[in-house]
């Protein structure tokens, strides 16, 4: 439990890292992609720090993307 818990806040410090080098989209891609990863391993839904903020991430690009009238392109949405 502790080598996961271990290499999980590995992955948060890359995550963080790459997130300020990557853009904004980037960063939700790697966080959907961590979330994703740690459902199909069958990860307790509050199970680290990691996948919290991750969660959190997604929930906010949600709320976001859901106010936009257009997309990234500029074209209208609706």
């Amino acid at each position: 439990m502790m080598v996961r818990t271990a290499l999980r806040a590995a992955a948060l410090a890359l995550l963080m890292a790459g997130a300020a080098q990557a853009g904004e989209r980037d960063a939700l891609n790697a966080c959907k992609a961590m979330v994703a990863k740690a459902d199909k391993a069958g990860a307790p839904p509050q199970d680290d720090a990691a996948l919290q903020r991750c969660r959190l991430v997604i929930k906010d690009w949600t709320l976001r993307d859901s106010r936009m009238i257009v997309d990234e392109e500029g074209r209208p949405l609706r």
